[in-house]
C-alpha cells in the first residue's frame, strides 16, 4: 500500500458515532442518495514561505506591492499543477477552474470518498443536511506534496450573514416593521444624506473608483433604482457589473446584496461597482470569487476597496479555509485593496448561525483575519440638526480575540489590550437595526441594520478618501489599519466610550466592541499620511 501525506487541519473533528455534537450539529450515516450529490472541493497549493514573510512586512507597513512582485509569492509550476489535475480527472474529479494556489474540483459525494480515503457523514445544521467528511482526508505521497490543503469537504461550515431586520414598529412606522409610512428628518430609518453627514462624509462622490462587493447573489435592479430615488441619488444601473463567479444559477436575493449595493453606491454615488456573486457560502465558493477579484485587479485599477458582510465564529473554522483565505486577502492588501469585513452581530459569543449570542467566546472570521478591516457596529441617534447626539457600541456587535492570527505590529495603543494575538474590530459605524438604515427590498421599504450595514459604509467612505486623495496628487490608499491605529484618539474618530456586547465593554480609545471609533472622513482624509 503505497504511503499517502494526511492533512489534519483541513477538517474540524466530528464525533465517531452518530448524535447531536457540543456546537448543534446533528451526525448520521449517509442516506442512499447521499453518495451520488455532487461535492465542491479546492486543493490548495503552498506559497513562498520567504515571500509571505515579505509580503506580511509591507502589509503591516501599509506599502503597495507591485504586481510582478506579487507574482513571486505563488510557487506552484504549471507541471506540478498539471500533475495533481492529471490525478483528479482520473480519479472522476471535474476540473472546474485553476488559479495561482489552487484547483477547484467537482465530483461525486463517493468518489472523493474513495480517493481521499474519508468517511462520509450526514451533517444536519439549521434543517439542511450535507455529506461532509469525518475524518481526515489524505492524498497519496507524490500527489500529496504539491498540496496544502484539501478545502470543501465539510460544506456544512458556511459564513452567515450580518443584517437584522427592524423587528419593532413605533410611530413612525404604520406600514408594519420597519416600513415607514413617511421619512422623518435625522429619525431612523436613515437616509444615505444623514449618515454622510454625521460622518462628515460630504467630501465627494466617489468618481473614478471602484468598489467590489462579495456576495452569494445580485439584488434586483427595481429595488437599488427605487433606493437611489428615494435618496436622491444620481446612480444609474449602468454604474452596477454583476459577476456570476461560478456562472451558475443563483440564489434569490435576501436583502444583503441589496444593502451592500445600495449603500455602497449611496455613499460614493459616482463610483462602479461591481458585484462578485459567488452563488454559495461555502468557503470554497467564497475562496473561488477571491480569486476572480484577484484576476480582474489588472483590468480595474480603480477597484482599492472592497466589502464583505459574511463571517463565522473561528472555533468552526478548519485552520486550513483561514490559511488559503488569508493568501488571498494578503495578496488584496499588498495590491493596495482595502477589504472592510463586518464583525458579527451576535457580540462576543455567535453561536453557528451567526446570529445568536450563544456560542463560545469568539471573534469571527473573516474580520479577524490581520490582512483585511473589521467594522463593528454603534447605535447612533442623530439630534434635529442632523449632528451626533449619542453613539454607544451596538450590544450585538462582533468582536474578540482572534485564535488564528498574532498580533500585528501596528495593533497598538490605548485601549488596545495585553495579549499576543489580533484583537477586532478595528473601526466601526451605525449598525443598530432599531436606529438602522433605510432600504428597499422586494419592492418594499423598510428599515435595516446589522455590521452588514457598517462595511459597505466603511468601503464607500474609503472610496471618497481615495478620491480625494487623486485629487490632491497623493497616491491611493494601501493598507488602512497601520495608519488608522495611528489616529488612535484623534478627531480622526469619534471615540465611543460606552456600551457592551457581551464580553467586552466600550472605553477610552480602542475597545473590542467599536475598535478605533467611528469615522470623521474629512479629518481622516486630512490626517492619513
Amino acid at each position: 500500500m503505497s504511503a499517502r501525506k494526511f492533512y489534519q487541519d483541513s477538517v474540524v473533528p466530528l464525533p465517531p458515532h452518530s448524535g447531536v455534537t457540543p456546537s448543534g450539529l446533528n451526525v448520521n450515516a449517509l442516506a442512499p442518495e447521499h453518495p451520488d450529490e455532487l461535492m465542491d472541493v479546492h486543493f490548495s497549493f503552498p506559497i513562498a514561505k520567504n515571500m509571505q514573510s515579505q509580503l506580511e512586512d509591507a502589509v503591516a507597513k501599509g506599502e503597495v506591492v507591485p504586481p510582478e512582485q506579487l507574482k513571486k509569492m505563488y510557487i506552484a509550476t504549471p507541471a506540478a499543477k498539471e500533475k495533481v489535475a492529471s490525478w483528479l480527472k482520473a480519479n472522476g474529479y471535474e476540473i472546474d477552474r485553476t488559479s495561482r494556489d489552487g484547483i477547484y474540483t467537482r465530483a461525486k459525494v463517493s468518489q472523493v470518498a474513495k480517493s481521499l480515503e474519508v468517511n462520509m457523514v450526514a451533517v444536519t445544521k439549521d434543517g439542511v443536511t450535507y455529506p461532509s467528511a469525518q475524518n481526515v482526508p489524505s492524498l497519496p505521497e507524490d500527489i500529496g506534496e504539491e498540496v496544502r490543503s484539501i478545502n470543501g469537504l465539510q460544506p456544512f461550515r458556511q459564513a452567515n450573514k450580518h443584517l437584522i431586520r427592524f423587528h419593532v414598529a413605533d410611530g413612525n412606522r404604520t406600514n408594519g416593521p420597519g416600513a415607514p409610512a413617511t421619512n422623518i428628518a435625522n429619525a431612523p430609518p436613515y437616509l444615505v444624506s444623514e449618515i454622510v453627514k454625521a460622518y462628515n462624509a460630504a467630501v465627494g462622490d466617489g468618481d473614478g473608483q471602484t468598489i467590489a462587493i462579495l456576495i452569494d447573489t445580485f439584488p434586483n435592479d427595481n429595488d437599488l433604482t427605487a433606493f437611489w430615488a428615494k435618496n436622491g441619488l444620481p446612480v444609474t444601473l449602468a454604474q452596477i457589473t454583476k459577476i456570476n463567479v461560478g456562472g451558475g444559477t443563483l440564489p434569490a436575493p435576501t436583502g444583503e446584496e441589496t444593502l451592500d449595493a445600495s449603500w455602497t453606491s449611496g455613499v460614493a454615488p459616482k463610483a462602479q461597482i461591481r458585484i462578485y456573486a459567488s452563488g454559495a457560502l461555502t468557503f470554497v465558493a467564497l475562496d473561488k470569487a477571491l480569486d476572480q477579484i484577484i484576476d480582474d485587479l489588472a483590468n480595474q485599477p480603480g477597484m482599492r476597496q472592497l466589502s464583505i458582510s459574511l463571517g463565522l465564529g473561528e472555533t468552526f473554522m478548519s485552520p486550513a479555509e483561514v490559511s488559503a483565505e488569508h493568501t488571498k486577502f494578503l495578496h488584496l492588501a499588498s495590491a493596495g485593496v482595502n477589504v472592510f469585513v463586518s464583525s458579527g452581530d451576535a457580540g462576543s459569543n455567535p453561536d453557528k448561525t451567526g446570529h445568536s449570542q450563544t456560542g463560545p467566546l469568539q471573534a469571527e472570521y473573516e474580520a479577524s483575519d490581520s490582512a483585511v478591516i473589521g467594522v463593528g457596529g454603534t447605535t447612533l441617534r442623530l439630534d434635529t440638526a442632523g449632528a451626533i447626539a449619542s453613539e454607544t457600541g451596538w450590544s450585538a456587535s462582533g468582536g474578540g480575540t482572534s485564535r488564528f492570527f498574532s498580533r500585528p505590529v501596528w495593533q497598538t495603543g490605548a485601549g488596545v489590550p495585553a495579549g499576543s494575538q489580533r484583537v477586532v474590530p478595528d473601526v466601526c459605524s451605525a449598525a443598530d437595526p432599531n436606529t438602522g438604515a433605510l432600504l428597499v427590498f422586494q419592492g418594499r421599504t423598510m428599515g435595516i441594520g446589522g455590521t452588514s450595514w457598517s462595511a459597505p459604509v466603511w468601503a464607500g467612505f474609503c472610496a471618497l478618501i481615495n478620491q480625494a486623495r487623486e485629487g490632491a496628487g497623493k497616491p491611493l490608499l494601501g493598507f488602512l489599519n497601520p495608519s488608522l491605529y495611528r489616529l488612535n484618539g484623534t478627531p480622526a474618530f469619534q471615540d465611543i466610550a460606552s456600551g457592551s456586547n457581551g464580553a467586552f465593554n466600550c472605553g477610552p480609545g480602542y475597545d473590542q466592541v467599536t475598535g478605533l471609533g467611528s469615522p470623521n472622513v474629512e479629518e481622516l482624509i486630512a490626517r492619513l499620511p
